[in-house]
């Protein structure tokens, strides 16, 4: 199809709106709509793509702004605080599958130096895909994704010294393609060391002059108050790093995600995400789009088992060496096949690499080509393997056998089952006043950091009768159930009210409608994970706003028992809208009027703020236990 800008422009962002929805209603996710719908308006489909080497380059700046925001995301604290499974887990697969595809080369009778930069550049896995894959099934925060993540964080990292080795794996003179790849070359005429010398001078301008000079500018620009020019001074720091990149013969990308790490830990940083991030999601598709269009189905065809047997074979190395890692780390099964599923194909730095190559005379133009198609079409392949992970990975759970319990030695007269977030916060208010306790969680990464600092953690399901009772659940006072998961809670606030009814059983709900449930199941206390972190901000954000601190704590108070007992009278009709609903609105007016009135009689008044009903029964009690005291003297 020929036509100007707009007419491309409208064909491109056509077949995407088309496209993309249908794919993921089918389930087969956006990545792969916007790659069918490049393959469908290319030149092997009905040919509406124009220049689709054109579009590519262009939408290339989409890979760049992805990196830059993934740089963003990145404070140097939070780097290195991963730098265990990014230097283990990332450097073990680069440098397995690296190994892999160079031992298959060499196989196949190729040049060492070929085989090896087909190796480095084919442990490449995509960024974009594996990303946009993880967040949009809601896996990003998975142990799987996790682990995704730091490989891919490795990768990206990977590539300076990748682009730096290349030129010395050089086996013909540099070729001058212009800007086939990166655009004119102000190094094409060094040799190899002064090159990697360029590279290195490269990047460290773009750490240091974003070290230096852009807080500073940033700083001035904000002071103008015109998010228009703000919008534009981070597309202009964006695209002037990926023009100094170009013309030292670097990845844009690779230049954009060094800036963004060390804008990371700038005050702007949010800013410049909300800015960049409408561009990076269109441009990304375009990059999708260009793929699908690129891809020469006429050298597939030429030689459609060669491809074909290429591709099954990358997919099928890359995802092995992950599995192998998972497995020799003892992951869990799901968490492994997610990572070598989401991982398995080529990435976009495959083709950046691939023309880098080629113009430093590294791989003939040929093989190259021909990589790039195996590339593209692994590409797809990932959506299609992730449509069956869900069914895969459920089976994988069901038969997965966790490692044994632990030989729990009970202490004290509190068992704290689940040692997160919440259940680490009790624990510690808990040994701080002297009360030992005895800890189950089921997280064996957990459990390894938590015994580093000191934490008596066994592993074990607390949801096991028999664990809770090794765990000395028959003896306790009080089980705290600090788990996350809903159904998990459920089971054991049942057990422990069944089978240890000596014990109070104070549990941690997800939301209200959960405490309801607990509170059914006989629960003494429940507590809303963020009721009280909620409440906590009200009462500063009175204090803030001019109310004194003493006030404003007792309006917390106020508010904590009111809610305590709204909660003990919705609970039997929340089943029933009509009562329920009514019973929220005069309870919401009953509320307001408890606070006027404290309001109106001031200090002086009663306090009924605090728990005046505990504090005359603890009296009461003191009283009895005086005069048994006394009586048995």
């Amino acid at each position: 199809m020929d036509g100007g800008f707009l007419a491309q422009a409208f064909v491109y962002l056509a077949a995407a709106v088309l496209a993309v929805p249908i794919a993921k209603r089918l389930g087969l996710g956006s990545v792969l709509g916007y790659l069918l719908a490049g393959v469908a308006i290319g030149p092997f489909g009905l040919a509406l793509a124009g220049d689709a080497e054109a579009a590519m380059h262009f939408a290339e700046f989409g890979v760049v702004m992805m990196l830059f925001l993934v740089g963003l995301e990145l404070q140097p604290a939070r780097l290195w605080a991963m730098r265990g499974p990014v230097l283990g887990v990332g450097g073990l697969q680069v440098g397995l599958t690296a190994a892999a595809v160079t031992g298959i080369g060499l196989a196949f009778g190729f040049d060492w130096r070929m085989a090896l930069a087909a190796g480095l550049i084919l442990a490449m896995s995509s960024t974009a895909i594996a990303l946009q894959i993880l967040a949009e099934r809601g896996l990003l925060k998975t142990g799987g994704g996790e682990t995704s993540f730091a490989v891919l964080l490795f990768q990206d990292v990977a590539v300076i010294p990748i682009l730096t080795v290349l030129p010395l794996l050089a086996l013909a003179p540099a070729a001058d393609h212009g800007d086939a790849a990166h655009g004119a070359s102000l190094i094409g005429a060094l040799p190899p060391w002064a090159q990697a010398l360029a590279v290195l001078a490269a990047v460290a301008a773009v750490v240091l002059g974003g070290r230096l000079l852009t807080r500073p500018v940033f700083r001035l620009i904000a002071e103008t108050r015109l998010r228009e020019i703000f919008t534009a001074s981070a597309l202009l720091l964006v695209i002037g790093i990926a023009l100094l990149m170009q013309a030292v013969g670097l990845s844009p990308a690779l230049g954009a995600f060094l800036a963004g790490v060390v804008l990371a830990d700038s005050e702007f940083r949010h800013e410049l995400e909300g800015d960049i991030e409408p561009f990076k999601g269109l441009l990304l598709g375009l990059f999708f789009l260009s793929v699908g269009a690129g891809i020469d189905f006429a050298q597939v065809a030429g030689a459609p088992l060669t491809v074909a047997g290429l591709v099954l074979l990358l997919v099928a190395v890359k995802a092995a060496v992950l599995v192998g890692l998972g497995l020799a780390a003892r992951r869990p099964r799901p968490e492994i096949l997610l990572t070598a599923m989401v991982l398995s194909q080529g990435g976009e730095f495959c083709f950046v690499l691939l023309a880098f190559s080629v113009q430093n005379g590294v791989l003939p133009p040929a093989e190259a080509g021909l990589l790039v198609s195996v590339v593209a079409l692994s590409m797809p392949i990932t959506p299609l393997l992730m449509m069956a992970y869900g069914r895969l990975a459920n089976r994988l759970a069901t038969t997965d056998l966790p490692p044994e319990p632990d030989a729990i030695e009970p202490q004290g007269s509190v068992v704290i089952a689940g040692f997160g977030r919440f259940g680490q916060i009790v624990g510690r208010l808990l040994l701080a006043h002297g009360h030992a306790v005895t800890v189950l969680d089921h997280d064996m990464e957990t459990i390894e950091q938590l015994r580093r600092y000191g934490f008596r953690v066994f592993y074990g399901d607390a949801s096991r009768i028999d664990l809770l009772q090794a765990a000395g659940a028959a003896e306790a006072a009080v089980i705290v159930v600090a788990t996350d998961a809903k159904e998990t809670t459920d089971g054991i606030v049942e057990t422990a009210r069944r089978h240890f009814p000596q014990a109070q059983v104070l549990a941690r709900a997800t939301d209200r409608g959960h405490a309801y449930d607990l509170m059914a199941a006989g629960a003494h206390l429940v507590v809303r994970e963020t009721f009280g972190s909620a409440l906590e901000t009200g009462v500063e954000a009175l204090r803030r706003l001019g109310m004194p601190a003493y006030e404003a704590q007792r309006a917390g108070r106020l508010f904590r028992r009111h809610d305590a007992r709204m909660m003990q009278r919705l609970a039997p009709i929340r089943g029933d809208d009509g009562r329920y609903s009514t019973a929220v609105r005069e309870a919401s007016a009953q509320l307001l009027q408890v606070l006027e009135r404290d309001r109106v009689r001031g200090r002086a008044g009663f306090d009924e703020g605090w728990d005046t009903t505990s504090l005359a029964e603890e009296t009461r009690r003191a009283a009895l236990e005086r005069d048994a005291a006394a009586s048995g003297d």
